[in-house]
């Protein structure tokens, strides 16, 4: 075993206690399977599944579509703000359980207007809950409402309209769903109406679809981090870049797995990427869907990886780093790490 740890459960325990942020949560995507099942009574909307067990074994993906396509439809159950309340609080308390200090969180306001749903329904339950994490866990947050990239781009302005009133709540915009043939330049505008507002930009670029679009990413949304980015590793120009331009990727093993991004965890990227020296983090992206919350991605990749102390510590720094804290709420939680390690 590395850097002083003398079996996995020293290292699990290691991780446990490691204090951290994750950059890159969908919270639609922590819609467990048992309160999926209580919001379709509470709302009586009819799921195409008759148990746990039964939406457990659909949860096999080839690819991204494949999962997009059961994440849909799991947001359906979601009606009131009440439901959006207890989506995120669950979240929170399994976040507190991993020690994560600050989150940065995901919401697809499009799954949810399109069906119906009032903006103002989904952001003030999810505001809520994570305003009662801060007060009951010490968790810091911020909310990034993402576009959809299998939508228009005049249909994600409409949104940006649609969150104007709430902008004190929301921190920054990204960009997710299906990534091939949705490249970043064709949300170029809207991206530069949201930096005009003060928002921070984010975007899903190189999980399936190729280098270019991290350049697009990098060039035309003029993003302030990159959330996945493996194919970067496939230009080298690209990747000196990214480690010259500091930029934080948002890394998801166990959703790398799941999706058949990799054949194989052993076979992640993530130590290559720390290699070269570029600013990785690790998240769990949609962790009922994945198998697994931020920790259980740690420990994943420092079991297949056998990575170090010193490589965990350094993932750690990076998800207070590449945060949208402030450079004085960075140093507490950087000096944190430090008093740990």
């Amino acid at each position: 075993m590395p850097d002083g740890f003398t079996s996995r459960d020293e290292r699990a325990a290691f991780i446990a206690g490691l204090p951290k942020a994750e950059l890159h949560l969908h919270i639609e995507g922590s819609l467990e399977p048992g309160l999926m099942f209580e919001l379709a009574q509470r709302n009586r909307v009819a799921i195409p599944f008759a148990s746990v067990d039964e939406v457990r074994a659909a949860y096999a993906f080839s690819n991204l579509q494949d999962f997009l396509d059961i994440y849909y439809q799991g947001m359906g159950v979601l009606h009131g703000e009440q439901d959006f309340y207890d989506l995120t609080a669950a979240y929170c308390a399994r976040a507190h359980a991993d020690n994560v200090r600050h989150i940065e969180i995901f919401f697809d306001p499009q799954g949810h207007t399109t069906r119906g749903v009032a903006f103002e329904t989904v952001i003030a339950g999810i505001d809520r809950a994570l305003r009662d994490a801060e007060a009951g866990y010490g968790i810091t947050s911020k909310l990034i409402m993402c576009f959809l990239r299998h939508l228009s781009e005049a249909e994600a302005e409409a949104t940006l309209d649609e969150a104007l009133p709430y902008l004190g709540r929301i921190a920054g915009v990204g960009l997710d769903s299906s990534e091939v043939g949705h490249p970043p330049a064709k949300f170029e505008r809207v991206f530069a109406r949201a930096r005009g507002l003060g928002l921070k930009t984010v975007a899903h670029a190189g999980e399936e679809g190729p280098p270019t679009y991290v350049h697009e990413a990098l060039d035309l949304l003029k993003v302030d981090r990159i959330d996945h980015g493996n194919r970067s590793l496939e230009d080298s120009a690209l990747v000196q870049r990214l480690a010259n331009e500091a930029m934080t990727l948002t890394v998801c093993p166990l959703s790398n797995l799941k999706l058949c991004v990799i054949d194989d965890i052993a076979g992640h990227p993530l130590k290559t990427m720390l290699d070269a020296g570029l600013r990785a983090t690790v998240n769990s992206d949609d962790p009922s869907y994945f198998g697994g919350y931020v920790n259980a991605n740690y420990l994943a990749v420092a079991d297949a990886l056998d990575l170090s102390k010193d490589e965990l510590l350094t993932l750690a720094r990076n998800s207070f780093t590449g945060s949208f804290l402030d450079d004085a709420a960075k140093a507490r939680h950087l000096a944190a790490i430090d008093a740990y390690s």
